[in-house]
């Protein structure tokens, strides 16, 4: 595809949830930011309006169904059809980070699967195709109906880890439990280091209880790695824990900072000594960031780097070949 095709064609827009991440995502492109207003009627009524012609464009809308998740998913699906009833030749959606993705199956009776919920919904509204950086469970992919690119931020984040210098046999990550194994062993075999894994239960909700730490962490660095982290709880308890068997340091790292109210507050207070996290969803407590508690890595550079292979109908997964 020609770079005249490729500059009048391209059209990267994005609703109120991260229009920080969008606008580094443009400079990557070099491409400016579409225009679109996402206002509310007098009730609350989400109004969109697109101020420039989509007819035969290749659209992405950056929008993470972060909080407050209700709205801003909402937002997104109008946006979806307003672009798809504007002619647009493909709506892609870019989903840094996917909302209600915690209850991907069926654990009680009467339960409800809100991840395929919320997928059928983005292909209703006319989406072409979705981008989603590490999704809560794999399994995720498979409830759409349309094409979807799984991202990774592991790899931005060991680069990180590596220019800290937590490599090699004095550095140990830890699985925060047993469903982050894979998650953990990926980011220990790009450091080079050992693995342990944090047995727990939840005796209810909100409360987390220690079983066993699996693997030697005794004057070990730890770093412990999640997807997301919402309250804190878990890994303010690992952290605890593998303090008092022995570790010297404790890091944690996750992709998307959730971190509901006091969560910040309780990591700050907690052993962690840093928490090491990317910007899918926007990070407002900056005080914590000059403090040197919490240190962002942006994911600008990699989902505009896979825009522009979706766009030029290059493959996604080479981004991840020397990871793999």
């Amino acid at each position: 595809m020609s770079g005249h095709r490729y500059a009048d064609t391209l059209r990267l827009f994005c609703g109120n949830a991260n229009p920080c991440l969008a606008t580094d995502i443009a400079a990557h492109l070099g491409v400016p930011l579409g225009r679109i207003s996402a206002k509310r009627f007098n009730d609350g009524e989400i109004q969109v309006q697109v101020e420039e012609s989509a007819r035969g464009t290749d659209v992405f809308i950056v929008q993470p169904t972060c909080s407050p998740v209700n709205d801003n998913l909402m937002e997104l699906l109008i946006m979806i059809d307003a672009f798809r009833r504007a002619s647009a030749h493909r709506v892609t959606v870019v989903l840094p980070y996917y909302g209600y993705a915690r209850q991907d199956k069926k654990i009680k009776p009467r339960e409800p699967v809100t991840a395929r919920l919320v997928a059928d919904l983005i292909t209703e509204a006319g989406a072409g195709r979705v981008v989603c950086v590490d999704l809560h469970a794999g399994q995720i992919q498979g409830f759409f109906r349309i094409p979807m690119d799984h991202l990774y931020a592991g790899p931005l984040l060991g680069e990180h880890l590596t220019k800290m210098g937590l490599v090699n046999g004095g550095t140990c990550v830890v699985s925060p439990d047993v469903g982050g194994v894979a998650r953990a062993r990926a980011l220990a075999e790009m450091l080079g280091t050992s693995i342990a894994i944090i047995a727990k239960r939840r005796p209810e909700p909100g409360k987390v209880e220690i079983v066993e730490i699996i693997g030697d962490v005794r004057d070990k660095v730890c770093v412990m790695i999640d997807d997301m982290i919402d309250t804190g709880g878990s890994m303010v308890h690992g952290a605890e824990a593998l303090i008092e068997r022995g570790a010297s340091e404790v890091f944690a790292c996750c992709t998307h900072p959730v971190l509901s109210p006091g969560a910040v507050e309780r990591i700050a207070a907690s052993p962690i000594k840093q928490l090491v996290t990317t910007d899918t969803i926007p990070f407002k407590e900056k005080r914590h960031i000059d403090d040197g508690h919490v240190k962002i890595t942006s994911v600008a550079p990699l989902l505009a780097d896979a825009i522009k292979r979706i766009h030029k109908d290059e493959s996604v997964s080479q981004l991840f070949d020397r990871f793999w």
